[in-house]
């Protein structure tokens, strides 16, 4: 299976400050990477230094063989590159339809096609984003992100601080757009056994470098690489 996202000793941070050093990961088309480690290690800046908006002081960043460092974060988002960060942005004062039609581009993922993931936003197609609950947001969120048929997912803490029958609801709608519609996500999460139950592979950052890239599955029951990297235990 070819590679969609190639990534090859990269360097970069913030201004002169270089938070990630030698990062060198790929990902297939249609798999899920968990990527893990904890707060501080490099998630995000990994993550937005994908989208563009850090700074990358040296190394390369391939989207179906097609350089992306030099492109401007707009740009990057019309190769196929779909971003929801940890904040979600997204636009309050619109209507769930409103934030989905405002944004949709051409292509498989339609605003219908959207709340067949996610039927609760089906249900609240006519609220205003100030009317949702946070996990509710996050699905409004995924689902601005897919209108824009991307071919890469970056999805930024997407279970934080949701209950966990809403959590439950997210993590589904993330399956089927993996398993079932074949697109590529990374996943940045605090709750390692969450998302390794639903990826393929699995990297753990720490001081912002690699310390662990494997299966998914090999990861999760390694109890003592769990405690030792995240603190996570048995």
């Amino acid at each position: 299976m070819a590679d969609l996202l190639q990534i090859d000793k990269l360097r970069a941070g913030y201004a002169d400050s270089v938070v990630l050093d030698d990062i060198s990961l790929s990902l297939a088309q249609g798999q899920t990477l968990a990527l893990l480690g904890r707060n501080g290690t490099g998630k995000t800046t990994l993550i937005n230094t994908v989208v563009g908006v850090t700074r990358r002081h040296q190394g390369s960043i391939h989207l179906s063989g097609q350089p992306l460092e030099q492109l401007a974060p707009h740009v990057r988002a019309q190769a196929g590159i779909g971003w929801v960060p940890q904040e979600r942005n997204i636009f309050k004062s619109l209507t769930v339809h409103e934030n989905l039609t405002a944004v949709a581009r051409p292509g498989a993922w339609t605003p219908a096609k959207v709340y067949e993931t996610f039927p609760r936003l089906a249900e609240r197609k006519g609220n205003m984003g100030t009317q949702l609950s946070g996990g509710e947001q996050q699905m409004l969120a995924i689902g601005r992100a897919l209108v824009l048929n991307p071919r890469l997912l970056l999805l930024d803490e997407p279970t934080e601080g949701l209950a966990p029958i809403l959590v439950e609801e997210v993590l589904k709608g993330v399956v089927n757009v993996t398993r079932n519609e074949g697109l590529s996500v990374i996943i940045v999460e605090q709750h390692p056994q969450l998302i390794l139950a639903i990826s393929h592979s699995a990297v753990i950052l720490d001081r912002g470098t690699i310390v662990h890239h494997g299966p998914a599955a090999q990861l999760r029951e390694d109890q003592t690489l769990l405690n030792r990297w995240l603190g996570v235990s048995s």
